[in-house]
């Protein structure tokens, strides 16, 4: 090694990083039965359990709670959850947790449940309205512990500390993230995802993938990201088509549920790209279910990326991880998946007219991700992304 080189403090092409984990991961069947005890350890006496109505139906929480009583912590459920929480959905969550006096939080279900869970605790702990955090590090005051328990395999949000949440009047996602946000225990059983109806099973899935693959390339990207995003890429490989077409199959949905937590840890080290900045527009315009959006725009974000020379290159890092070929051959993979999820159609046929993509493509280029996009991209790339996603 040159001293040049040796003195410089920095390695050239490898991104500095500061990797600490904040959250204890435990997976494994029936992991859910250990809430009590692991609630217990943090000394608290009444939980607030964060969850929604479909969950509820299926009977985990009712599991969950009686773990917890039996470890004699009082329970109080909020059971309100919706899909793409907005700050409505958080101010009724910390309205309940106030009354009830809560010193803990256990986040059940996917990753609605898990963000309206942190931005409670944001909201209960700090005051103020989730806009005040919307960035990074802007919690002054300690927060409660959280626990979060997914029951999908998607989002990754119990591996990170943001809490994604829709203002109800902008409808933009405001990503509010801090480290006393994160949950300090991820529970992974992938027995509490076998209750998934398979349209939730395909949309989280696809949404894996696609983190897993943008977090492979961002300019934000690490070492040890990098890590995680091939992992998670490899797992998602091999167990998502498995359990689409099976979904009894146990051991496909823990590679799942642990590429979904890797993606996740990979998102909280280098975050996303383009893929995510058009889908938003798409889930809060149109209702489009997120992992349907970002599968939609993950071929034509890649073709755009891949113009750059090493966002190429890294994509030809997770072709190789899955033994394929060039980058035709690696979209072509990843349109089999797109289609055995059923998610191959164009936007035409969610009713959205191409002169609505101009004001789309505005909103695309002020999501958050868009910034750690390893292509710099603007509006007028995103109108002409929309338009090739669009038949």
């Amino acid at each position: 090694m040159h001293a040049s080189t040796r003195n410089s403090g920095t390695i050239p092409g490898l991104q500095g990083f500061d990797f600490n984990p904040r959250t204890r991961v435990i997976f494994g069947e029936d992991t859910i039965e250990r809430v009590g005890e692991l609630a217990r350890e943090f000394g608290s006496k009444h939980v607030l359990l964060v969850t929604d109505k479909g969950i509820a139906a299926a009977g985990h929480p009712s599991r969950a709670v009686g773990f917890l009583e039996a470890a004699g912590l009082h329970v109080t459920i909020f059971d309100e959850v919706r899909e793409n929480p907005t700050t409505v959905d958080v101010e009724r969550c910390v309205a309940v947790a106030r009354t009830a006096g809560i010193d803990l939080i256990v986040g059940l279900g996917g990753g609605s449940s898990m963000d309206t869970a942190k931005g409670t605790n944001f909201i209960l702990t700090n005051g103020g309205q989730m806009k005040d955090y919307w960035g990074v590090g802007k919690a002054t005051k300690p927060m409660l512990p959280m626990i979060a328990i997914p029951t999908t395999a998607g989002t990754g949000s119990e591996c990170q500390s943001f809490a994604l949440i829709s203002d109800d009047q902008t409808h933009l996602k405001m990503a509010c993230g801090d480290p006393k946000a994160a949950a300090r225990v991820a529970i992974l059983d992938p027995l509490l995802t076998v209750s998934q109806p398979p349209r939730v099973t395909a949309c989280t899935g696809i949404d894996t993938l696609v983190h897993a693959i943008e977090t492979a390339v961002t300019k934000k990207r690490t070492p040890l990201s990098a890590i995680y995003s091939r992992e998670a890429f490899r797992l998602c490989l091999g167990g998502l088509e498995r359990v689409l077409r099976d979904p009894q199959d146990l051991e496909a949905r823990g590679m799942m549920q642990l590429s979904a937590a890797f993606a996740g840890t990979a998102i909280e080290n280098s975050m996303l790209g383009a893929a995510h900045s058009a889908a938003n527009p798409l889930t809060a315009r149109f209702g489009v279910v997120h992992g349907q959006a970002v599968g939609l725009m993950l071929p034509a974000v890649i073709a755009f990326n891949a113009r750059d020379p090493l966002a190429h290159e890294r994509y030809m890092e997770l072709s190789e991880t899955a033994d394929l070929g060039p980058i035709e051959e690696f979209v072509a993979e990843l349109e089999v998946l797109l289609d055995v999820a059923k998610m191959r159609e164009g936007l035409a046929q969610y009713g959205i007219d191409p002169k609505q993509f101009p004001a789309l493509a505005k909103e695309a280029a002020q999501q958050w991700t868009a910034g750690f996009n390893p292509r710099q991209i603007d509006a007028a790339d995103f109108e002409r992304l929309y338009e090739e996603v669009f038949g």
